[in-house]
């Protein structure tokens, strides 16, 4: 058990770099971390290495792993799998996918195109954001293990309900006609070596950082606002424990940011520390990794509108059931 707890600390949340920046702010900066400024440097220092430390490993070994399910190979696999077997499947395929909605939409055309069931992509589209391996790692840094695997579950029971509905809805003739008419030619995935991998996911590394670097960086910079210039008593007449309407308002708050899970867990990390409810900060980080406005409009050219309605009502709904079921449960996990 002490071994969990000191992978945790060290490993994930990275208690050593904490110290060594408080060091930093205390003695070179001749700042308090207990003050507004000092505390706010702190967090920032802190949270931006620790975020790029764990981005980088991870993406390292998940790209390494993703070489071995290239779009062709998943696409073979996907096919011989129907109904919820199937949901199942493609929801557990997106954990080791891209990292943010709008790249997932591509590999979303590219399922579509070959014929896969429409079920089967929208479970795939819902859990590629959503849920994946780094997530999972990051997660635990912030808000430890029991937190981060309900959390990967919820997500990955969202995906494989809202594909089924979907299926079940026969929705069809609601993807655009061009979409179904885009030449799928049946490649066989070419057999990387192990240098290959290796420098496939060094390549991964640099384009996902470069990618996302900036939204880590103002998400840190939000979240070190929140938790050290905002009023407690402001945050929680918003989206505190009394509010009941709390869980809606940070879905739809949510919605129209654009950002994946690595830049928005700063400023979930500071909504929590301010006392809002476990389940309000998680429906808050589903609503922008898996609705964020860019990604719908890119889907909106994708499928038709009645389609694209339905794919956002089901999400959010489910989003918002998520964080009632988290809050209300909320002694479970801390």
């Amino acid at each position: 058990m002490q071994i969990f707890q000191w992978i945790n600390n060290e490993i994930l949340k990275m208690n050593w770099l904490s110290n060594i920046v408080k060091l930093l702010v205390e003695k070179v900066f001749g700042l308090s971390v207990s003050d507004r400024i000092g505390g706010s440097i702190h967090f920032f220092i802190y949270d931006t290495i620790k975020i790029f430390i764990l981005l980088s490993v991870l993406i390292f070994l998940i790209s390494y792993i993703q070489s071995y399910f290239p779009p062709e190979r998943t696409k073979k696999i996907l096919g011989r799998i129907k109904g919820v077997k199937g949901n199942i499947l493609g929801a557990l395929l997106g954990t080791i996918t891209p990292f943010c909605s709008c790249s997932s939409i591509p590999i979303f055309i590219g399922f579509t195109s070959a014929g896969l069931p429409l079920g089967i992509t929208f479970s795939f589209l819902i859990s590629s954001p959503l849920v994946d391996l780094a997530s999972l790692l990051i997660l635990m840094s912030f808000f430890g293990v029991k937190i981060a695997i309900a959390y990967v579950i919820v997500g990955l029971i969202l995906a494989v309900i809202g594909g089924t509905i979907i299926d079940k809805l026969n929705m069809e003739s609601y993807v655009q006609g061009y979409v179904r008419e885009i030449e799928s030619p049946d490649i066989e995935p070419v057999e990387l070596t192990k240098k290959e991998r290796i420098s496939y996911g060094k390549e991964q590394v640099k384009e996902i950082i470069q990618r996302v670097w900036l939204y880590v960086i103002i998400g840190v910079g939000i979240g070190a606002a929140i938790h050290n210039w905002i009023p407690q008593s402001a945050i929680e007449k918003v989206i505190g424990g009394n509010n009941p309407f709390a869980v809606i308002v940070a879905t739809l708050v949510g919605i129209p940011m654009y950002a994946d899970i690595f830049g928005t867990l700063p400023i979930a990390e500071a909504l929590f520390g301010k006392g809002v409810g476990i389940g309000t900060v998680l429906s808050f980080m589903m609503a922008v990794t898996a609705l964020s406005l860019p990604s719908m409009i890119m889907l909106g050219k994708v499928v038709k509108p009645k389609l694209l309605a339905i794919f956002v009502t089901i999400v959010s709904i489910g989003i918002m059931i998520i964080g009632y079921l988290f809050n209300a449960f909320s002694f479970i996990f801390i």
